[in-house]
């Protein structure tokens, strides 16, 4: 059965409020309903070449209508701000054209679009973006100040252009007054936001899950640990919210600080116990804590304070890092390599990797990124991709780990073409800590009753 179109998807969480994904969406219809209505009048007229005009402006809001109930919200804005601002010109080109008893009113609508841009600028930063909002000043300026006459005008009865210059007029000031409300709204809510996150570290209202790395036989040989938020006031925050938000903040230093230390008490902890003895635990870090001066210390400092065995540390960095000081970065890692602790480049193949990056890098693991895991079953190309990475790892001395594993056939396809690692779905989601206790608790109990035993869990 068909899914139902979904009314309000977490990805648009991550950037909008709800209430401002509902007013893009009725505000497009709205859109809509303006050029039916003007397309009724015109059509009564028989002009029927401004009907067309009206015509597109229905079609535009119907499609941004439709692409934002789909989830797709950053490229319904782009779309409206694209047609609202190509229908303005041609407005005021042919329909607007300013006389001696009635002004051109059609660019103020210029402003609102503008307007829009820079609200949509703030979540979603892009030059393309920045070209909208800068061609939409530039035509607002030069329809304000030029008569631009043209041979294609269309001359309107005086009732008729009185009336839509009135209407024109009263709308745009209302949509104007709108963003810049919607503006004030969401910079409060990124504030209130940004206040809380603050808050949640030392609110304690953060913690670990942990997702079950296995090997080709599907027992559990470690641990991610996923960072997660569960606000008082918020509920879960999703990882892709407030990340990006404690970057701009500064944060990340102090909670990647918090994390290595819970991380390591983790580890620490099963460092006592004999059926955990064996497991590692990776940690992610961010470039900008990789890049703090004390890095290094305090990372040995939290060994030495939890008593976590380093060899059992992994450290997973994403290819951002490689956009910072290069040089700097392979000082860095050979510090920590030193230690004892694996250095892993995470979600590899989406950044800004290169065979000499590879080449140079003191890392230990590469985690191929789920995007190419999950085409490799049905596609010839990412399969190859995947096959070449592996071959080309191995070579280079580094273990590889496929994340985002999902079903027995990507599994086998994988291990075929030498991964030896895995992590995915398909052998467990994030879970407590509890929870992954109690899954090595059942791994142990089931290798002493039947040793040798593969393993094998659809979770």
């Amino acid at each position: 059965m068909a899914k139902p179109a979904p009314q309000f998807s977490p990805e648009l969480a991550n950037h909008y409020s709800k209430r401002m994904v509902v007013a893009f969406r009725y505000g497009s219809l709205a859109f809509a309903g303006i050029g039916a209505a003007w397309a009724v009048i015109f059509a009564a007229i028989g002009w029927w070449s401004v009907v067309a005009l009206d015509i597109a402006i229905i079609v535009s809001g119907l499609t941004i209508y439709v692409l934002i109930r789909r989830g797709h919200l950053a490229s319904g804005i782009l779309a409206t701000q694209a047609s609202w601002m190509a229908i303005v010109i041609i407005m005021g080109l042919l329909l607007d054209v300013p006389t001696a008893e009635a002004p051109r009113v059609s660019h103020l609508y210029l402003l609102v679009v503008a307007a829009l841009g820079y609200l949509n600028y703030q979540r979603e930063k892009s030059r393309a973006q920045l070209a909208l909002i800068g061609l939409c000043l530039l035509a607002f300026i030069v329809l304000a100040s030029a008569q631009l006459d043209s041979a294609y005008v269309v001359v309107m009865p005086d009732w008729l252009r009185s009336g839509g210059t009135w209407a024109n007029t009263i709308l745009a000031t209302i949509l104007l007054a709108v963003c810049i409300h919607a503006m004030q709204a969401e910079f409060t809510r990124k504030d209130k936001f940004s206040r809380d996150l603050m808050a949640a570290l030392w609110n304690e209202e953060f913690e670990l899950v942990y997702q079950p790395q296995v090997d080709l036989s599907q027992n559990t040989i470690g641990a991610e640990a996923l960072l997660r938020w569960n606000s008082p006031k918020r509920g879960p925050v999703s990882p892709l919210e407030f990340i990006p938000q404690a970057e701009e903040l500064g944060l990340m230093t102090a909670i990647g600080g918090w994390v290595l230390e819970t991380g390591c008490r983790t580890l620490a902890d099963w460092g006592k116990n004999p059926q955990f003895r064996h497991l590692s635990l990776s940690v992610n870090v961010s470039a900008s804590q990789l890049m703090a001066e004390d890095f290094e210390a305090t990372v040995r400092d939290t060994l030495v304070k939890t008593g976590a065995n380093p060899r059992q540390l992994i450290l997973e960095l994403t290819e951002s890092v490689l956009v910072t000081d290069i040089e700097l970065v392979i000082d860095r890692l050979n510090a920590l390599r030193e230690m004892g602790i694996v250095i892993a480049l995470d979600d590899f193949g989406t950044g800004y990797s290169s065979l000499s990056y590879l080449r140079r890098l003191p890392i230990d693991q590469i985690k191929i990124d789920r995007s190419f895991v999950q085409d490799a079953v049905t596609s010839p190309a990412s399969a190859t991709l995947v096959k070449n990475v592996v071959v080309m790892s191995r070579d280079l001395g580094h273990t590889v780990l496929a994340e985002g594993v999902e079903t027995m056939e990507q599994h086998l396809l994988l291990a075929r073409f030498g991964c030896v690692q895995f992590q995915g779905y398909f052998y467990g989601k994030p879970m407590a800590l509890a929870d992954f206790g109690q899954r090595i608790g059942d791994e142990a109990e089931s290798a002493a009753h039947a040793p040798g035993q593969v393993l094998s869990r659809k979770s």
